[in-house]
């Protein structure tokens, strides 16, 4: 679980870890997530670079700090997290993904008939992955 890619710094890497495991419903709204230490302990990385991930969740409202309880997944987080995921991608990852689609000649009929999946991903994990728990 600890190994990172240098393309984008830790700490949103473990963000991303994070907003996945609220998206997929391993952490449901209202529940705590795992601490600060044992994501630092578990993952091999400073304490302050899983504070920083936890800080950009609570920075748009999805992740909430309870004084001597740990960090929390807010009321309607994951909307909000839903929300703000979508948003990113089509600002952020869509204009390039679009211009690569184009640059390649790729017509819309052949993005659908290619099966998605993550590299890396059997279809025993993305079987996982896709349970929600409302």
């Amino acid at each position: 679980m600890d190994d990172f890619h240098t393309s984008q710094p830790i700490f949103l890497q473990i963000r991303q870890r994070l907003a996945q495991m609220i998206l997929a419903g391993t952490v449901a709204e209202g529940d705590a997530l795992p601490s600060v230490r044992q994501i630092a302990a578990d993952l091999s990385v400073n304490p302050l670079t899983v504070t920083k991930a936890f800080e950009a969740l609570v920075d748009i409202g999805v992740v909430e700090k309870r004084r001597g309880l740990g960090m929390f997944v807010t009321p309607g987080g994951r909307t909000e997290l839903l929300t703000h995921e979508r948003d990113s991608f089509l600002k952020q990852e869509w204009p390039r993904i679009l211009g690569q689609i184009r640059a390649l000649g790729l017509e819309p009929a052949d993005l659908l008939k290619t099966p998605a999946k993550p590299a890396g991903e059997t279809s025993q994990t993305s079987n996982a992955q896709g349970q929600h728990h409302d």
